[in-house]
């Protein structure tokens, strides 16, 4: 009896080490990961322990974790391998969260639109149900969530796990959010704001259907600030409307160009100001992973935490080489705030006036996407933002544009 239990460890035990050894191959062919290794790497000092937990940032870590001394051994090498077994899906997760609209031209050429029944009209009209995949911490998805909530929508959630994506399976695109609108058809929209801008065209203008909509943006290759060759989604930051429409919903055409800029902004500068300050400390990643793991979707994944926290702090320092941040990298983030706040000015409750508009809605799902860390309350207390953040807020949770999709 104990010699085949020993025989299956044994062959569990090869199983895993095959398993870190392909692990490790396929992390090394990432270009990010590469960097984040030579980064960590220049960071240790030459002579240094042999044992693996004798690093000084595994030492400081885990002394600050309430262990007994004789578990800190044990807690302390689990704590790096198991860092080796997530780092592979830890870092595909973290930057996909980061990059998640991002589409490989590699990829099958999808359609926007999945239709049942291709004479139905699906328009705002119509009963429709909504379901929305996503990852509860991405900024991404919490832009959508903050869209539909303001206007009243009400929708179901799917939690993806964001290693397996066992939940989206069934779609041949394998990001998130996705949000499936079903009616007479049902029409399956990609990109946060392809979703937001394809919705309030429908909203605006009941004749045209969701499926002529979304043809309205198209999708050219691009090349990302990677290098890598994608296909970008265009016209996604506009609302599709014919001039008689755009003078009944925009005061000027100032307006309407004012809100497409700062939607842009939210997903060019403001997102890339997050992921290098939630992972700024150790302290702050280990948090931030505890969030992410504790909100979303894992499953049983012990190690994810520590181990996403673990390479995600090295990666945030090369996030902060890449897009030129202070070395404080929290100046940064509050710069951007302020300039935001700047842009609204003082005669004005939102950029769109007593009601937000879309690019409110696109910044607060960003700064949203932050709740509960430690980066969010710095920037609640040093920024100018905290009574416009609260009066969306407000907005957002009493669905203050209920009426106006009606």
């Amino acid at each position: 009896m104990h010699c085949g239990s020993r025989l299956y460890k044994a062959k569990m035990s090869a199983s895993r080490c095959n398993s870190f050894c392909r692990t490790g191959w396929y992390v090394l062919r990432v270009p990010i990961a590469k960097i984040s290794l030579a980064v960590a790497l220049s960071h240790f000092p030459s002579r240094c322990s042999a044992r693996a937990y004798g690093t000084t940032f595994g030492s400081k870590l885990i002394s600050t974790l309430p262990l007994r001394a004789t578990n800190r051994r044990v807690f302390g090498f689990a704590f790096l391998f198991g860092g080796g077994v997530g780092l592979y899906q830890t870092i595909k997760f973290s930057f996909q969260q980061h990059f998640a609209e991002d589409e490989l031209s590699n990829l099958p050429n999808l359609q926007y639109g999945i239709p049942t029944n291709q004479g139905s009209d699906l328009t705002f009209a119509t009963d429709l149900t909504f379901t929305l995949y996503q990852y509860k911490t991405c900024p991404y998805c919490s832009k959508v969530r903050a869209f539909l909530d303001y206007y009243g929508f009400p929708y179901k959630v799917v939690e993806v796990n964001p290693v397996m994506h066992t939940e989206i399976k069934w779609s041949e695109y394998q990001k998130v959010p996705i949000l499936m609108v079903e009616g007479k058809e049902i029409v399956q929209l990609n990109n946060s704001s392809v979703i937001i801008s394809a919705m309030k065209t429908c909203m605006i203008d009941k004749e045209r259907t969701m499926s002529e909509v979304v043809q309205y943006f198209p999708r050219l290759p691009s090349t990302n600030a990677w290098g890598n060759e994608v296909l970008e989604y265009t016209n996604k930051y506009w609302v599709m409307l014919n001039e008689i429409k755009i003078t009944e919903v925009y005061t000027s055409k100032n307006a309407r160009k004012e809100e497409v800029r700062w939607r842009q902004w939210a997903d060019d500068w403001l997102v890339n100001r997050i992921k290098p300050n939630v992972y700024r400390t150790p302290a702050e990643a280990l948090a931030t992973y505890d969030h992410i793991v504790r909100e979303g979707n894992f499953g049983s994944v012990p190690f994810a935490k520590y181990g996403g926290a673990f390479y995600m702090f090295w990666a945030s320092k090369v996030l902060k080489i890449w897009y030129k941040l202070q070395d404080d990298v929290r100046e940064d983030l509050y710069m951007a705030v302020n300039e935001w706040i700047t842009a609204i000015g003082r005669k004005r409750k939102f950029m769109g006036g007593d009601k937000p508009n879309l690019a409110d809605l696109a910044v607060y799902g960003v700064l949203r996407s932050m709740q509960d860390l430690e980066a969010f309350y710095d920037v609640m207390e040093n920024t100018k933002v905290k009574k416009w953040y609260l009066a969306t807020e407000k907005q957002v949770r009493e669905h203050g544009g209920r009426n106006l999709c009606r």
